[in-house]
């Protein structure tokens, strides 16, 4: 069953790019959280999504908002795409695609491109808005209106 707007977040975990162990309980119920799954490290559109997050990282700092990106991608792939690109949010690896079931993140293409969706959840841990687009551009944009909002 897909996670919608008004509910809690599950606790989970996953391996970030360090190799390091990430636990939700560091951040969920302490402070904002753009939760992001994109399918691919290094393909055009990931690309463009996590550069825009990263050019707009300020922004979503003096929100108070963590930016964690998650694809199907291990923690090697993980370690070279946010290097190649100079990301300074963690990404974390769901090589069974787990975390994309907990969530109910869609497939897309016939369910051949994995879903590209956003979760924005506040302070509390409850689910504010979900942007669910294949337009990476727009996953930014939505996410920091959101926060604005509800900030």
């Amino acid at each position: 069953m897909a996670i919608v707007v008004g509910d809690k977040v599950p606790y989970f975990k996953a391996l970030n790019s360090k190799g390091e162990l990430f636990e939700s309980s560091s951040i969920i119920g302490k402070q904002p959280l753009v939760l992001y799954f994109y399918p691919k490290d290094d393909t055009p559109g990931c690309t463009a999504q996590a550069c825009n997050f990263r050019d707009n990282f300020s922004e979503f700092q003096s929100l108070g908002a963590v930016i964690i990106g998650v694809s199907s991608d291990d923690v090697r792939t993980h370690q070279r795409f946010q290097s190649k690109y100079d990301l300074p949010f963690d990404l974390l690896a769901d090589p069974t695609q787990a975390l994309r079931k907990l969530f109910g993140v869609p497939t897309n293409l016939f369910g051949l491109l994995p879903g590209r969706v956003t979760y924005i959840i506040d302070a509390s841990g409850t689910v504010i808005g979900i942007h669910d687009s294949q337009l990476p551009s727009k996953h930014y944009t939505k996410s920091i209106e959101l926060l604005k909002k509800v900030g």
